[in-house]
């Protein structure tokens, strides 16, 4: 068995858990829909221009239930590449359930369907990313969003971003990396779990962590 598949689990275990605060679906039933502007810097690096931070431009759109952070992610990643659909288009696409989506592999399936082909799944098969794993995961999120693909990420367990917030999915959840900074040393997440948190800052190593057991789409 795919262990991707086999870990997979549910996108969140019935509540939606966001910086400690258990938030009912109707939460983000209404949640309306928020841009990022896009900023980029460059810096150089040995004689050549090395891009330090990068941010897209994304129609985030907040999950309406508890099992839809699976099509909520993906098309937030969708968004960013001029592609409209709405969630339970996606959800159609990646065989959505209340048992959720079953794992990244649907994600990056999605993805290229709708895209052109480029994306590929990573997997991080542990419980706790290997050093290099997390460079990985550095070279992925900067080569997808470099091109102007944002990465969907299944992740598991708690994780705190760079203000001190813990993030809590224990039964697992869908999110979209939409920015990097700091040479991708520091990644932003577009989180549809919570329209009052939706986007943060999170060290490289703990979003690695955090994927930890399960993959990802870049």
């Amino acid at each position: 068995m795919n262990p991707i598949i086999h870990r997979s689990g549910l996108s969140v275990a019935g509540l939606l858990v966001a910086g400690g605060c258990a938030l009912g679906p109707a939460v983000a039933a209404h949640a309306a829909p928020v841009q990022s502007a896009p900023t980029t810097s460059t810096q150089s690096d040995k004689g050549h221009d090395s891009r330090s931070e990068r941010l897209l431009n994304v129609d985030y759109q907040a999950q309406p239930n508890f099992f839809y952070c699976g099509p909520a992610a993906t098309r937030i990643a969708l968004s960013a590449q001029g592609k409209q659909l709405t969630q339970d288009d996606v959800a159609a696409l990646l065989g959505t359930t209340e048992a959720g989506t079953p794992s990244a592999l649907d994600t990056t399936r999605v993805l290229n369907q709708l895209t052109g082909g480029k994306y590929k799944t990573a997997e991080i098969p542990d419980d706790v990313a290997k050093p290099s794993e997390v460079q990985r995961l550095r070279d992925d999120v900067r080569k997808a969003l470099d091109d102007g693909r944002p990465v969907v990420a299944n992740v598991r367990g708690t994780a705190v971003d760079e203000i001190g917030t813990p993030h809590s999915y224990e039964g697992g959840h869908y999110v979209t990396l939409i920015g990097y900074r700091d040479g991708g040393q520091s990644i932003q997440i577009a989180d549809p779990a919570d329209p009052a948190d939706n986007e943060y800052w999170m060290p490289l190593d703990k979003v690695a962590n955090w994927i930890a057991s399960r993959g990802y789409s870049a």
